[in-house]
């Protein structure tokens, strides 16, 4: 077994699985208190049949290791965002929890996430902010874990918060590790075994229990929680294997696909723009279908285009692009101007500056740069002079910084995107409980799931919300 990082609480440092007493210790929750307060005052009033202190202390400590043996026995597969959460809940309900990482250190994704400052999650959360093919799925979960109930359990674990204007959150400390730390030392707190560096590689069902084999061992448990995220960011060690899981008890795969993704384009276009970053309104379209727009940045690069506002757009496109169906941007890089006006400034600028070049005119709205590349595109001369454009010359430059169209012919895969859509069947997951409705007992959450959210905390929001759905059904 690897241990986890250590922990320091109150300037101590302690190894991240504390020794077997206080394993016990931290386990006990109030219904064995209470249980063990019931044995005291029994053995009180029944001292004549108990012989000695000797017996009096043997019968508390026989009560305990029954109450301990009788304890629900989870294990969580993964140690992100929806695993570490969700075991907390579960321990916190008297849960034997058992947690299992492939990698070395746990939160991975939680500590890259946002540059390293991390956006939780969002003020503002409903199911439009969500997709999957089941459109109703999230529904629930969201409804009985909602963004005051995090604020409640960030301040539980010693998290504080900082609520941006636009809904996003971030740790106060602007520092993702805070986050990770928080759950680390909660966990630690709990007495939840964390197994860094043990991939599971098989699981069965045997009787009522699921039977965990990795390397060197096997584990047995009453509950198996998967929460091993998806395909993206496959450098931080994204992999398939808790689809395999599922599928392995009979459960279908939406087919993942990348999502918050920059997208790559067929045509040369942005090569001449690489680096440049203008405010635009983007249209996705489908197949000549309007789909939707969003106003963002956009970033030009060597393969494609990437920014905020392509990443907003991109989770549709790459479904489409998925199914094999055609997908444009319809760009507008001066949404601030109708077409109509656009066309009279420019013939109020001919008017003005009918000596300069057609480049300079350009240069009056937009970058030098653009303008280079959107006259090339139009195949004009930089340096025709403006006086000699025509009507239709006009009409044609306002109509390609209103609407250049830009082909999508991929994405620019898992390895750079933030998430991913697609996962596991929500069709074939309890809505309210998160547990299979084809094998009892096993549960799913976050982004295992396929459940994608938007960019700003959405996608770790579902992953505090599922497995808190989890905790919830487990401990009933």
């Amino acid at each position: 077994m690897v241990r986890i990082p250590a922990c320091h609480a109150g300037g101590r440092e302690f190894e991240s699985r504390p020794p077997r007493h206080f394993l016990i210790s931290y386990t006990i929750n109030s219904y064995s208190r209470t249980l063990v307060h019931f044995a005291i005052i029994f053995s009180i009033i029944n001292s004549k049949k108990l012989a000695s202190i000797k017996n009096f202390t043997l019968f508390s400590i026989l009560l305990l290791f029954s109450y301990n043996s009788l304890m629900k026995k989870l294990a969580i597969i993964g140690a992100g965002a929806a695993s570490l959460v969700g075991a907390i809940f579960a321990a916190r309900r008297g849960i034997s929890v058992e947690i299992f990482e492939q990698n070395d250190k746990i939160g991975k994704k939680i500590l890259v996430s946002g540059n390293g400052r991390c956006n939780i999650t969002n003020t503002s959360i409903t199911n439009e902010d969500f997709y999957s093919l089941n459109s109703h799925f999230v529904n629930n979960t969201l409804n009985d874990f909602s963004y005051k109930q995090f604020k409640e359990f960030a301040l539980s674990i010693g998290l504080l918060l900082d609520e941006k204007e636009d809904g996003r959150v971030y740790p106060l400390s602007n520092e993702a590790k805070s986050f990770v730390l928080a759950l680390e030392s909660e966990a630690l707190r709990l007495g939840i075994t964390i197994y860094t560096s043990t991939p599971i590689l098989h699981v069965k069902k045997s009787d009522n229990s699921f039977i965990l084999k990795s390397e060197e061992k096997s584990f047995k448990s009453d509950y198996l929680l998967i929460a091993t995220g998806s395909l993206a960011a496959e450098h931080l060690g994204a992999n398939d294997s808790g689809m395999k899981i599922a599928q392995s008890f009979k459960h279908s795969i939406v087919k993942p696909y990348p999502a918050l993704v920059g997208l790559h384009l067929s045509s040369h276009f942005h090569q001449r723009l690489s680096g440049l970053k203008v405010d635009a309104l983007l249209s996705l379209h489908v197949d000549n279908t309007y789909i939707k727009t969003i106003e963002g940045d956009l970033l030009f690069t060597k393969y494609g285009v990437s920014g905020f506002g392509v990443l907003d757009i991109s989770t549709e496109a790459s479904f489409a692009l998925l199914k094999r169906k055609k997908v444009a941007l319809h760009v507008n890089f001066l949404p601030r101007f109708s077409h109509e006006k656009l066309t009279s400034t420019l013939f109020d600028l001919k008017k003005s500056i009918p000596e300069a070049t057609v480049l300079q005119l350009l240069n009056a709205l937009i970058s030098i740069k653009l303008a280079k590349a959107l006259l090339k595109a139009l195949h004009v001369e930089e340096e025709k002079a403006v006086s000699t454009l025509s009507k239709k010359d006009i009409i044609a430059l306002s109509g390609a910084i209103n609407k250049t169209i830009l082909h999508v012919n991929e994405t620019h895969g898992f390895k750079h995107a933030e998430v991913s859509g697609g996962g596991i069947n929500s069709d074939e997951i309890n809505p309210k409980t998160m547990e299979s409705k084809r094998v009892k007992n096993l549960y799913f959450a976050g982004e295992v799931i396929d459940v994608v959210g938007k960019r700003g905390g959405y996608n770790f929001h579902f992953a505090y919300a599922s497995a808190y759905s989890v905790a919830q059904s487990i401990s009933k």
